[in-house]
């Protein structure tokens, strides 16, 4: 028997929502790179620093710091929507080369308030994992 169209609406599992607490500003703590391509270890990346502000109306702000050599400190900044489902995250934004998307995973320790944040790289099979932590609410 084939169900009506409304009755398949009313069945299809609901997206889960990310839990409350995850809305809030993070530090970068921790970034760390692997790239298949050249039988190397994963790198951590040194003197990795800035925030990572989610907004419950989907926005998020980052600004990213990263130390490259004896050039000084690279700085990245990034505006624009994310979206979750389940433990997938997906970041769209615009910059100079124009729109663009990364897509990841991620996991929330709401005990100690981290965010990891995977993100796949190029070619397929590298990724990016960030680790970040919530900056503390702001006293009333």
């Amino acid at each position: 028997m084939l169900l009506p169209y409304c009755w398949l609406v009313l069945l299809a599992r609901p997206t889960q929502a990310p839990p409350p607490a995850i809305y809030a500003t993070y530090t970068y703590v921790a970034y760390t790179v692997y790239d298949l391509t050249n039988g190397e270890p994963p790198t951590k990346v040194p003197g990795v620093g800035g925030t990572l502000a989610l907004h419950a109306d989907g926005t998020y702000d980052k600004r990213l710091s990263l130390l490259m050599g004896d050039s000084g400190p690279r700085f990245f900044t990034q505006h624009g929507r994310f979206t979750t489902s389940g433990d997938r995250i997906e970041f769209s934004f615009s910059d100079l080369k124009g729109a663009d998307v990364q897509r990841g995973t991620f996991r929330y320790e709401a005990k100690a308030r981290k965010l990891t944040i995977t993100l796949a790289g190029y070619p397929p099979g590298n990724k990016g994992v960030y680790e970040l932590v919530a900056t503390p609410p702001p006293a009333r």
